[in-house]
């Protein structure tokens, strides 16, 4: 019964998508839940095919909407019937004018030899037919497919293998005296193949050597060979470069940049740029046909970059025309590609045939209606998604100046300009319908305007007009300003210095700007009384609205706080999990332990231990000279800086600075361009600046509103990845929510499994919608942990106590799992973490790491050590090699110490840049070598790295070539002995190894003492005391001379 239910709940459902289709053809979202719903109802096989032939006639889709449509009419073709081929063909082409899709197009390749053997080897096929489906017809069909996926570098070889081996099938089966114009043909289909380039350039060289070898003289062999070699070695060096870039298409962002590279290089490859773009178009269609955040924006985005990428290189308006038009099948609503679709119609319009067709020679009027009746950019109901206006605008924009052209170029009739008006107005009716936002930039109010004032000569229109405006978005300056400066233009002075006064003392969002426009319109129409008029009504608002922002502002900030804080409470708490004495609160984390993130303030409830008494004041003057002096306030970035986002281009330090001179004192001012956007911190010296800080958010900067909030609202801290993933992973996943700031991990010196970061956003609302990803599974029994990284909460979020709270477990059974260490040592205390070490085909090396809650519990599991396993004697010893006997470090000096030893596999690295951090110059080096720790000298600009063996240094310091680093060319150099000179060359000195400067004479450990009477003793430094007499040692000159 529960089934049937769940049915028909399923049926109403669908019944109902098809109206919501009815009305929005163009969503795709609401076609991708037909197509899933008409999947999970049983017996549905033909609504399937009609959702996916449905979703294929409005919009463009990606071959798993096209090759099941396409696989229903090749299972029912009949080869005889030359019309159902061709009507196959047809749908071929179709889906392939929509995405780039390999397998899309060897299904074509495969399909086209297909029909070829059937008519031409096939003795009862019809004559007729075979005529159609002729050889010729073949190849060129065959080749047309080929041509559209070889620009895709890494896949294409899949389709022209399919090419290669029919051309040669098709060469052995001609006679031989009929063969010489084949082969020139495949020798030159092999070599055109030789100069593009792919990802298996050796395979193509290959099958060239085999083919001069069956079909050329043996005396041509070697001369086409080298031909052939130089003419691949451009295409071949092509690929390497980009090598990289093509096994790191993981996502969206990566094409982006990608895209990005190609297009700064000096000499820009259309070739590759074309098959880059197409590839974008195809990845983010699919991700948005599956319902991934951002997936339209980037398609949107791809599509813009590549339409201007194609008109800038000069593609033929044809060319142009087919990609439009397939732009627009794609993002129907992107009103920028209608808008240059409209232009491109514009530009060719003079030079369309006479006996051109109506859908060739589209008219701009058609155009616009037809890209306003996907109703895209119309709200459609009260409880219909807003509109985005950015998209109106463009299309509105580009309809009313192809008419407005045609009025100047003497084109119009007697309604041209009341239809020119009536664009601009429904089009000023739409944007403020589609968002109560609106358009604050008033684009078509001011278009509209300057027709009013200029083309027409109807001042009164244009003062209605922003009248209304100014109506309308009554707390924008702008809308004022603009409506005073059409006023002033117009004569209305009187009107003008009214509506200044009336609006001066408003709530208005930037009202500054009004203020200044005043006391400039009084400076230039006004008497002496109406300016120190304007100037004391001014001062007067001035001052209400000053200490208005102030207590709003603190107003807000403390609501925040207790705000985010319940918030906090309410994500991360779990209803049964109950809150520790220690005021700590406890998540969840995915394991099934839990994790301190956030900690509470217990005040004065708390008892008060004897440490943390006041100290008696003192009698006398003795205790005061006894008393350190106090320590320097400890300085508190997180709580200290705002953060300032969408700076407009070339601001300056010295222009924040006087944005903020009125808040307080600051300490430093930092400006970062990133790819998308110019932001920027500003630290204060006291937290108290920061609600004045506040209160400066839309405030202006060279005439463009800035967003200041806490830099630590758009922080997150995320936890409880696994531990593979590096800076990269982490980007690719969290820059579909918004546009990244800055991604900081942390160094490993304190434990080298920590597996949490800060991912820092422009915006606050792009962190919170990344929030979307706390407790997302990112792999089997491990989900994601992400919080707001709150400053307050900091003390919950560190593991500087790490090591203390571990154990190193050794001389396990490989049969041992987490199940067997669990039950031995949470006899000892909460077990946090249990990590067994694998290697890389998942068979256990002998060891495990155990992580407790508490550093005694840690400590009172050293006593398992030497305890039967699986019958084997374990040892347990605390992780954290600190905390061992600190009398080993007395034999550094030695040359078999600790000290010692670490520093023969260690090595200095220079030139970094300013901004390194260490766990992420960790992830670099790790690409080469085993790295187990990094320790950044910030001021010098240097890192000391100290490797898993000195094997591993010398890995390193052997390269030759470069490894970079955030841009720069690292300079890596052994490390020396503490106070030792680099080595130099000298004549007199015998050929020493680097390591054996810090090497005892002999034995073990500690150095002999001299025995009674011993003559002398060894030097503390090492060197070649044991040289005797006048003997001077060699020089790693000479000893080379001695080998040779």
């Amino acid at each position: 019964m529960h089934g049937v239910d769940e049915e028909a709940q399923k049926l109403e459902r669908l019944a109902d998508l098809l109206t919501q289709l009815s009305a929005s053809p163009y969503d795709v979202a609401l076609h991708a839940q037909h197509i899933s719903l008409a999947m999970s109802l049983p017996g549905m096989d033909s609504q399937v095919l009609e959702a996916r032939e449905m979703v294929a006639n409005y919009l463009a889709v990606g071959d798993e909407v096209w090759m099941p449509i396409i696989d229903d009419k090749v299972a029912s073709l009949v080869m005889e019937e030359g019309a159902r081929v061709a009507e196959v063909l047809e749908l071929y082409e179709r889906a392939e004018r929509d995405y780039l899709s390999i397998p899309l197009l060897r299904k074509n390749v495969e399909f086209l030899i297909n029909v070829h053997e059937h008519f031409n080897v096939a003795v009862d096929s019809p004559e007729e037919l075979k005529e159609v489906f002729t050889s010729q017809w073949a190849r060129e069909a065959i080749d047309a497919v080929v041509a559209k996926g070889a620009g895709h570098l890494s896949q294409s070889q899949q389709l022209w293998r399919l090419q290669r081996d029919w051309e040669l099938d098709m060469l052995d089966r001609t006679p031989v005296e009929e063969r010489p114009p084949l082969v020139d043909y495949v020798q030159n289909l092999i070599l055109a193949r030789l100069q593009q380039p792919h990802s298996e350039h050796e395979g193509t060289f290959q099958s060239y050597s085999s083919f001069t070898t069956k079909y050329k003289p043996a005396s041509e062999y070697e001369a086409l060979l080298v031909a052939a070699s130089k003419l691949r070695s451009r295409a071949a060096k092509a690929y390497q470069r980009r090598e990289a870039a093509e096994l790191g298409l993981t996502s969206l962002n990566a094409y982006a940049q990608y895209i990005s590279s190609e297009r700064r290089a000096k000499k820009l490859d259309v070739f590759v740029l074309t098959g880059v773009y197409e590839r974008a178009l195809a990845e983010a269609a699919k991700r948005r046909f599956s319902g991934e955040v951002g997936a339209e924006e980037a398609l949107r985005s791809f599509w813009i970059g590549y339409l201007d990428f194609s008109r800038t290189r000069g593609a033929e308006d044809s060319e142009m025309t087919t990609l439009l038009r397939r732009a627009m099948r794609s993002v129907p609503g992107s009103g920028e590609t209608w808008a240059r679709y409209i232009r491109h119609l514009e530009k060719n319009k003079s030079d369309l045939a006479e006996d051109e067709s109506v859908e060739e020679a589209e008219s701009i009027p058609d155009a616009y209606a037809r890209a306003l009746s996907t109703n895209l950019f119309t709200k459609l109901g009260k409880g219909s998604p807003d509109r985005d206006p950015e998209q109106i605008i463009p299309l509105v924009l580009a309809r009313a100046s192809a008419e407005k052209h045609g009025i100047e170029a003497g084109r119009a009739n007697e309604d041209s300009f009341a239809d020119l008006v009536k664009i601009v107005e429904d089009g000023l009716a739409m944007v403020r319908g589609a968002s109560k936002a609106g358009d604050p930039r008033f684009r078509l109010e001011k278009f509209l305007s300057e027709l009013y004032l200029n083309l027409a000569g109807m001042p009164d229109a244009a003062v209605q007009l922003w009248a209304a405006t100014a109506k309308h978005y009554k707390s924008s300056w702008a809308s004022w300003v603009a409506y005073t400066d059409v006023l002033i233009r117009t004569d209305h002075h009187d009107l003008a210095r009214s509506t200044f006064q009336e609006v001066s003392a408003k709530n208005l969002d930037y009202p500054e700007a009004l203020w200044d426009a005043w006391i400039n319109f009084e400076y230039a129409h006004g008497s002496l009384v109406s300016l120190e008029e304007a100037l004391a009504r001014v001062e007067r608002a001035r001052t209400q609205v000053e200490a208005r922002r102030i207590q709003e502002a603190q107003k807000a900030f403390e609501m925040a706080q207790v705000q985010h804080a319940k918030e906090r409470e309410t994500v991360s708490v779990p209803t049964s999990a109950a809150v520790p004495e220690t005021g700590q609160v406890t998540v969840a984390d995915g394991t099934g332990e839990s994790m301190d993130v956030d900690e509470i303030n217990s005040g004065a409830l708390g008892k008060r231990k004897a440490g943390d008494d006041e100290p008696a004041e003192a009698t006398d003057g003795k205790r005061q000279r006894l008393e350190k002096p106090p320590a320097p306030l400890k300085r508190d970035r997180e709580n200290c800086t705002v953060f300032v986002a969408d700076l407009p281009s070339g601001t300056g330090e010295e222009q924040l600075k006087t944005l903020f001179k009125d808040c307080g004192e600051i300490r430093e001012v930092k400006i970062t361009q990133l790819p998308q956007a110019l932001v920027a911190t500003v630290e204060f010296t006291a937290r108290d600046s920061v609600p004045a800080a506040l209160t400066k958010d839309k405030k202006r900067i060279d005439g463009e509103e800035v967003n200041v909030h806490l830099a630590w609202r758009s922080t997150l801290y995320v936890t409880n990845f696994p531990e593979k993933w590096d800076d990269t992973s982490v980007r690719d996943l969290f820059s579909q929510y918004g546009p990244l700031f800055d991604v900081r991990w942390p160094s490993k010196k304190l434990k080298m499994t920590r597996r949490f970061c800060y991912v820092q956003y422009i915006s606050p609302e792009s962190a919170e919608r990344a929030l979307e990803l706390h407790g997302r599974e990112v792999e089997p029994e491990r989900t994601l942990n992400v919080y707001v990284s709150n400053p307050e909460h900091k003390k919950g979020r560190t593991d500087a106590d790490a090591n203390e709270r571990e154990v190193y477990v050794a001389g396990l059974s490989k049969f041992t799992t987490k199940d067997d260490l669990l039950g031995l040592f949470s006899t000892h205390g909460p077990v946090k973490d249990i990590r067994l070490a694998e290697d890389k085909n998942g068979q256990l090396k002998g060891f495990a790491f155990v992580e407790f809650q508490n550093e005694a519990d840690a400590r009172a599991a050293l006593s398992a050590n030497n305890y039967e396993l699986k019958k084997r004697r374990i040892a347990v010893t605390l992780a954290d090699t600190r905390v061992r006997a600190k009398n080993r470090e007395s034999f550094a000096d030695t040359g078999l110490g600790r000290r010692a030893e670490a520093r023969n596999r260690s090595v200095r690295i220079r030139n970094l840049p300013p901004d390194a951090q260490e766990g992420l110059l960790q992830q670099v080096l790790e690409r080469f070598v085993a790295v187990k720790r990094v320790d950044v000298l910030s001021e010098a600009r240097e890192a000391i790295v100290e490797l898993e063996s000195a094997a591993e240094a010398g890995k390193l310091t052997l390269r030759t070539e470069p490894i970079v680093f955030k841009g720069v060319d690292l300079d890596i150099s052994e490390e020396l002995p503490l106070g030792a000179a680099p080595p130099t060359k000298t004549g007199g000195a015998m050929f020493v190894p680097r390591t054996a400067v810090s090497r005892p004479r002999a034995g073990l450990g500690r150095p002999r003492k001299p025995g009674i009477g011993s003559a002398a003793t060894v030097s503390s430094s090492g060197g070649n005391s044991f040289l005797s007499g006048d003997q001077t040692g060699k020089s790693q000159d000479d000893f080379r001379k001695m080998l040779g």
